[in-house]
């Protein structure tokens, strides 16, 4: 079932012209990352996270939700396509914070998204570093972005998404231009939202872009305002009822008032 543009656009805020080009690109991505939060939450409350595009609608659209990658970047790539693009869907493997002789599960989704004989790589689902803009998929190129510049550095068969923070460039994920089928989709999404040791049974992670090249982000019990350059100020939050309004005022989810998210980093 194709997404109601007219409905999904309302919930990004996006009022502009519909054209298959990089200031469309742009404009939806940074849209996106502003209005619909990175989050976990169904997988700690022991929902199934589905990946058709009418559940991906209803959750992200219509109940105002958020999601991760396989639900942020799927619902844009079916976006993308229906407008005219022409988008495809890869596969990664997350290395934030992992050393480059670890090997992650391959279980990250974005889009490359071919424009005029050049190509763009698009990712509204990697957290509090979703792209805000497009990036060229060329070499060793800062590229700045509305948040932090990035580049892409290529060793042997391995690409590397970067990003630059305190002055210091960072992976943020590898990735090889493999594609990323439905049925890859399903089984990564099935590992991320059910095997025991993955990040997201084992953490809350709850990220939004905000203006000015800010980001806000929740893990677990730290709330963290930080600028382009990564600097931030964290706030550790004291008690289940000060995470839901956090996450209420901050991401705009709202939940019951006996709503209790549980995992292991989420200790009070």
């Amino acid at each position: 079932m194709p997404v109601d543009l007219d409905t999904y656009l309302a919930r990004i805020g996006f009022g502009g012209p519909l054209r298959a080009d990089l200031a469309t690109l742009g404009a939806l991505s940074s849209a996106h990352a502003r209005a619909i939060p990175f989050e976990n939450l169904d997988v700690l409350l022991g929902r199934g996270i589905r990946l058709e595009v009418s559940s991906l609608e209803r959750k992200l659209v219509h109940d105002r939700r958020g999601g991760y990658c396989f639900e942020q970047n799927g619902l844009l790539l079916e976006v993308l396509r229906q407008i005219g693009f022409a988008a495809t869907p890869l596969s990664a493997r997350v290395r934030l914070q992992r050393a480059r002789d670890f090997i992650p599960p391959r279980t990250h989704l974005f889009l490359r998204v071919d424009l005029d004989g050049a190509s763009w790589l698009a990712d509204v689902g990697i957290g509090s570093f979703s792209l805000t803009a497009p990036i060229r998929l060329l070499t060793d190129l800062e590229q700045p972005t509305p948040h932090e510049t990035r580049r892409l550095v290529r060793e042997g068969p391995l690409w590397f998404h970067q990003v630059r923070l305190a002055g210091v460039w960072q992976d943020v994920y590898d990735f090889t231009l493999e594609e990323m089928p439905p049925i890859d989709r399903e089984l990564a999404n099935w590992y991320t939202s059910t095997h025991p040791d993955s990040k997201f049974r084992q953490n809350l992670s709850v990220a939004r872009a905000d203006t000015d090249g800010r980001r806000r982000s929740l893990l677990n019990r730290e709330f963290t305002r930080r600028d382009a350059t990564g600097r931030g100020e964290t706030t550790m939050l004291s008690s289940p009822a000060e995470l839901r309004q956090c996450l209420a005022e901050n991401f705009g989810l709202n939940f019951p008032a006996d709503t209790e998210f549980q995992c292991a980093g989420l200790v009070w």
